[in-house]
This record gives C-alpha cells, sequence and structure tokens, in this order.
C-alpha cells in the first residue's frame, strides 16, 4: 500500500469519531441521551456476481461464510414522546468469506494441489444510523421489545487476504498473508461501503439482547472483471446503556427562619441572617467590637486602626512592624527584629562563623574550604583506560578487548565511592550527524551500564553523546576512524 493510500486510510478512520461528535454537539441542552456500549458475534459473507463463464459451478459453492465481531459505543436520542429514538452508534466491525476447496486424489495428481483455502479478512468502522421503536413490556417502560433499522456508513480500517495450500508431491505447506490495497484501481477497495441494517430483540432495564443483519448497497472491491461484491452479516450483540434518562427529583425547599434563604443553603436554620453570611446575622466572631464585615482579621482580637487586626509582623519573627527595624527580614528581638548579621556574606551567620571577615562555607563553618584535586597520575590511568575501550564500526556494541580495562576502571570506583565519573562518548563522521549523536549516546549508556552491572552506583556515573564533535583522528582514513569510535572519562570529586 503505497503512502498516498496510507494517509487517505488514516484520513478516513478518523471521519466516524467526528461524525458522531459533530451531531452530540448540535443536541439540545435539555435533550435526555444515554451512552452504551455494544458488542456481538455475527457470520459474515461476501454476495458476488460477475460474467465469468462457469464461476457459479466451478468457484461460487466453495466460497463461504467466516465469523467475526462487532465492537463500539451506541448513542440514544428519544424522538417525541410515542416510543421512537434516533439510535446512531459507531463500531469496529469485522467482515469477509472464506473459499476452501479440497482436491480428491486423481485432482490432486494433475493440479499437484491437494487443497486451496483462502480468506478474507475486512475490519471497517461502521456507522449505523438506525431508527428504534420499542414497544413496553412492563409499566415502568424499563423492559421493551424493539426493532431498529437504518442506513449505515462503513470506512474500511484495515484488511489482509490469506492463502494456504498443500501440494500433492512434495506436502509443502503454502501459508501467505498480504495487507490489501485501498483505492480506486484495479485490485483495491474502497475506502467507503454503504449498506442497510436492521436490529430486533429485547431491552431489559440497561441491558440489550439484540440480533442483527447488515446488507451492503454498493460493491466494496474494484475487481480486474466485471462483477459487484457485497458484504452480508447476521449475528447477536449485547449492549449496556452507561448512563440513564431518568430525570433528577428535585427536594421540597425549606426555610425555617424565613429568611429567604432555604435551609440546605442556611448556616443558621433557626436564625434570621443575610446571603452574605450564608443565612447567619453579620457576627463578630473574635469579640474585638469590630463586626466581621470590617474586620480584615475576623478571627483575630485586634485594633480599629489594622482594620481588626492585631499590630502586624509582617515577617513573622514574633517581634511587631512598630518595633521591628527590620520588618520585611526575619530576625531576633535582641536584633529589634533584625537577622543575625553575616559580614562576610557566606551564609554563615557571625555567631556561627569561625571565619566572620572571610567568606567561607557552611560545612566548614564558616571558613574556606580547600578543594581536593584529582591526582595527576590517576587522571593518566583513567585517560590509559579510556584508550582501550572501543566500539564495532556503526554500533554500540563493546569490542572484546574493552572489557579488561572496564573492569579495571570498575575496581576504581569500586574503591572510591567519592569518584564521580563522567562518560562521553563519541564517533566518526561516516553517517548523519543526527544518526551519530544518538550513536554516540548509546555508547556511553552501554559504558555506564556495564559499570553498573559490575556493582557502581548509578549516582556515580553520567553518560553524555556527543557525536562527530571533537574528533582525534584524522576521519579520511580507517585508523583514523577507529580512534574517533571512542569513549572519553573525566574523574572529578563532584558533580
Amino acid at each position: 500500500m503505497n503512502s498516498r493510500t496510507n494517509e487517505s486510510t488514516a484520513n478516513m478512520r478518523k471521519i466516524p469519531a467526528l461524525f458522531i461528535l459533530a451531531l452530540l454537539g448540535f443536541l439540545p441542552g435539555k435533550t435526555q441521551v444515554r451512552l452504551g456500549i455494544l458488542g456481538g458475534v455475527h457470520s459474515s459473507k461476501v454476495l458476488e456476481t460477475n460474467n465469468i463463464p462457469g464461476w457459479d459451478t466451478a468457484t461460487k459453492k466453495y466460497q463461504g461464510s467466516k465469523s467475526g465481531i462487532q465492537l463500539g459505543v451506541i448513542v440514544e436520542i428519544p424522538i417525541g414522546h410515542k416510543g421512537f429514538f434516533f439510535q446512531p452508534a459507531i463500531t469496529y466491525t469485522s467482515k469477509g468469506k472464506k473459499y476452501a476447496k479440497n482436491n480428491d486424489s486423481a485432482t490432486s495428481k494433475i493440479t499437484d494441489t491437494v487443497y486451496t483455502r483462502q480468506t478474507l479478512d475486512l475490519g471497517y468502522i461502521e456507522v449505523p444510523l438506525n431508527f428504534t421503536y420499542k414497544l413496553p413490556l412492563s409499566a415502568n417502560h424499563k423492559n421493551s421489545f424493539f426493532i431498529s433499522a437504518g442506513p449505515s456508513i462503513s470506512f474500511f480500517y484495515n484488511g489482509s487476504l490469506t492463502n494456504e495450500s498443500l501440494t500433492n508431491k512434495t506436502h509443502n505447506y503454502s501459508n501467505e498473508s498480504d495487507d490489501l490495497s485501498v483505492g480506486k484501481g484495479v485490485n483495491t477497495y474502497k475506502t467507503i461501503d454503504l449498506g442497510l441494517n436492521a436490529r430486533a430483540g429485547f431491552e431489559f432495564g440497561n441491558v440489550l439482547l439484540s440480533a442483527y443483519f447488515s446488507q451492503g448497497l454498493t460493491s466494496f472491491y474494484n475487481a480486474p472483471y466485471q462483477g459487484s461484491f457485497h458484504n452480508q452479516l447476521l449475528g447477536a450483540s449485547l449492549g449496556i446503556w452507561l448512563t440513564s434518562t431518568a430525570a433528577p427529583v428535585s427536594p421540597r425547599k425549606t426555610d425555617t427562619d424565613k429568611d429567604g434563604i432555604p435551609d440546605d443553603q442556611d448556616a443558621c436554620p433557626l436564625q434570621p441572617g443575610t446571603a452574605a453570611w450564608h443565612g447567619c446575622p453579620v457576627p463578630d466572631t473574635d469579640h474585638d467590637g469590630i463586626d466581621d464585615e470590617h474586620d480584615s482579621c475576623r478571627t483575630v482580637p485586634g485594633l480599629a486602626r489594622y482594620n481588626g487586626c492585631p499590630i502586624p509582623d509582617t515577617d513573622g519573627d514574633g517581634v511587631n512592624d512598630e518595633e521591628d527595624k527590620c520588618p520585611d527580614q526575619v530576625g531576633l528581638a535582641r536584633y529589634h527584629g533584625c537577622p543575625i548579621p553575616d559580614r562576610d556574606g557566606d551564609g554563615v551567620n557571625d555567631e556561627e562563623d569561625k571565619c566572620p571577615d572571610t567568606a567561607g562555607t557552611v560545612d566548614n563553618h564558616g571558613c574556606p574550604l580547600i578543594k581536593p584535586e584529582i591526582k595527576k597520575e590517576v587522571a593518566e590511568k583513567i585517560n590509559y583506560i579510556a584508550k582501550n575501550v572501543l566500539f564495532t564500526p556503526a554500533s554500540d556494541q563493546l569490542t572484546r578487548s574493552s572489557y579488561l580495562a572496564l573492569d579495571e576502571l570498575a575496581s576504581l570506583l569500586m574503591i572510591h565511592p567519592d569518584w564521580y565519573l563522567t562518560i562521553d562518548g563519541y564517533t566518526d563522521n561516516q553517517g548523519k550527524p543526527e544518526s551519530n549523536l544518538l550513536l554516540s549516546r548509546k555508547r556511553a549508556m552501554a559504558v555506564k551500564d556495564y559499570l553498573v552491572k559490575k556493582g557502581i552506583a548509578p549516582a556515580q556515573l553520567t553518560a553524555n553523546g556527543l557525536g562527530e564533535e571533537h574528533p582525534i583522528g584524522n576521519n579520511a582514513t580507517p585508523a583514523g576512524r577507529t580512534a574517533n569510535r571512542r569513549v572519553e572519562l573525566r574523574i572529578s570529586l563532584s558533580k
């Protein structure tokens, strides 16, 4: 199937869902709509007519039906009040046919074929647009007999043709399956198939039990010869309504205190109040003499000059703003509400800083920390190991010679859990840059994964992919490209 056909089929698959959404979008707001799920099994066959001489006796009698399924959702919309409903649905429906011919011993020898079997599998997204009439079987109308019919639109979703055969002489069994092509050319299947369908059965509460029949009206196949092809289904289904159309009963409203606010919304049903206070009188919750409508701090006694709130403490340090020299910074009373000073600005206050005039670190009590460095001989050893980590061309597969070097590296990292290793993966310039970037990441991850398997904590390892960047060899030569397919390793004492 070509790309244009794939794109056309993908677009057609979107149409049924868009159709149902558009239909629901135009429904009136008060329409009692029910949504349900529907599923069933059926027998499917293809009604074929053509002008091929002898086809009826040579081929038609070997064609038969195949089993299929139908799964989907159904919507019910009432039409008036006379038991009529509109029931559109959207389902996945499998269709097709089977062909089976078994040869007798004489024919098997002549044709060298013991039997031939062919199965046509068709999958459609089907949109039946049924009009339904329900005959009540109970006084509450929850149980009924129904009959439903209407047109349907089927959109081709997928399909395949499977051929099986067994030879007589060599007893070779063949089983081949090909995807079907969609379009307007010869030996293609049409994207849309129109038909009629009918359904009849019983509705028991939210459960639907029914039999259904479907007949295609249009020929769904563009044969290399003159002919027509119509799908036909006969089956049974089970449906379940997921939603109910019963109208909610409005509870009777009472208003005990006659303040115009129903008791179920009145916080004080025995005291007349106002809507602003949910049916209660205007309160003074904190008893500070300022009612809650004018009190900005209704649960805390306060002063009128602060709109019923206590003297504020903006920074929440226990020193109110009228006495706080740093009202926007948390501080201490002995510093008049200001924080403990930090003269060198290193984040360690002067009361805890052993070097208050020299910036330092918290871990070193405010004094400078001499950062340890990786020894030169360690760095040289890591570089030597890195030069022995190699990969096969165009792959993230480590060469066997790399494992000895990586085992030595794993031993060093196990002894020094405070070391952090950065793994930079590189490639040569063969291939596309974006593919090489991905490959370099995989190479770095291959080294990381190997070290993790050797017991190294993942937190000690960082893997990067840098693609073709920073070549160390000439990419125009095999030796240079081999050198460029590498990883570089860097040890540090912090991430």
